[in-house]
């Protein structure tokens, strides 16, 4: 069986949007597609971590706050 990490807790995603606030455009661009990638399940072998689609989430509510 493969084993997942359990769902970030909110102090984690709170952590995550403050590492993604102090990113420059072109890291957050780079995180965003390396968590696209990694929470994409044709690009993975089994489900993808759930977690990697909070981040996915997490870094295109970044981009949008900064170019609106």
């Amino acid at each position: 069986m493969i084993q997942t990490e359990p769902e970030p807790e909110p102090e984690d995603i709170e952590r995550i949007r403050e590492r993604l606030r102090k990113m420059s455009d072109l890291e957050l661009g780079q995180y965003g597609r390396a968590a696209r990638d990694l929470s994409n399940p044709k690009k993975n072998f089994g489900p993808p971590n759930p977690s990697f689609q909070i981040q996915l989430d997490e870094a295109r509510a970044e981009w949008k706050r900064r170019h609106s």
